[in-house]
């Protein structure tokens, strides 16, 4: 049985639905203009995942195989529907900037894998766990994605924070570069490609270098054990 340490690891680094599975590319690459954005779909993506593998865990055994995938669908697009109306009455701004990609949530495959894969089979804390986890890493890449977009694309970072966090939070944006006419490519989708790729490439590069330091620990142990 999968350890809670490795369900976080995995949903943080090892088995990351953006940067490893490549699992809802569409909005992470439709949505990440600015940080806020990001923000803004990946709590909404989180709470889906969540709230979602909770649910699901909790009725697995009542649920017969025959209709559980759409059982599945039903439990996360009425998790969407209420995520939606609620940001819609109380983040009407933001909600209006997200758009479709708020009840597109509901094809995310990330989702209704997750649901499939592990928490059918799981116990509600594992599920939980594991939904958070994916949910949070997910989160991760769309406002590091989203913050690196908006940095070279406007020369800000928070801006529009005011969507999220009422009207005090106009404060909050950084304009890190001063009269920066700003640079396009950033913000438009060929940016949303090569930021996601500079990502993957710095991932699996630092996921390289532990591999090598890993085998160069482990080598005088395996010397050792030989000599003895």
């Amino acid at each position: 049985m999968t350890s809670y340490p490795k369900l976080v690891r995995d949903g943080f680094w090892s088995n990351n639905v953006g940067l490893v599975q490549l699992l809802g590319l569409c909005p992470l690459l439709a949505v990440t203009g600015t940080f806020i954005n990001g923000l803004g779909l990946g709590l909404a993506t989180l709470l889906t995942l969540v709230a979602s593998n909770t649910i699901i865990s909790m009725i697995r055994t009542l649920v017969r195989p025959e209709v559980r995938i759409p059982v599945f669908v039903l439990v996360i697009a009425s998790i969407v529907t209420v995520i939606e109306l609620s940001m819609s009455a109380y983040f009407h701004e933001l909600y209006s900037v997200l758009g479709i990609f708020i009840p597109l949530i509901v094809t995310n495959c990330a989702i209704i894998g997750r649901a499939e894969a592990f928490a059918s089979k799981n116990t509600v804390g594992r599920a939980m766990v594991d939904g958070f986890s994916m949910g949070f890493g997910f989160l991760l890449v769309l406002v590091v994605l989203g913050g690196m977009r908006e940095i070279i694309g406007a020369g800000t970072l928070f801006a529009q924070a005011h969507m999220m966090f009422g009207e005090a939070a106009r404060t909050l944006t950084f304009v890190l570069i001063e009269d920066y006419s700003g640079f396009l490519l950033a913000v438009l989708p060929p940016g949303a490609f090569i930021g996601l790729g500079l990502l993957i490439a710095v991932k699996n590069l630092i996921d390289r270098r532990l591999e090598r330091r890993s085998v160069r620990q482990a080598a005088p142990s395996t010397q050792i054990a030989h000599a003895s």
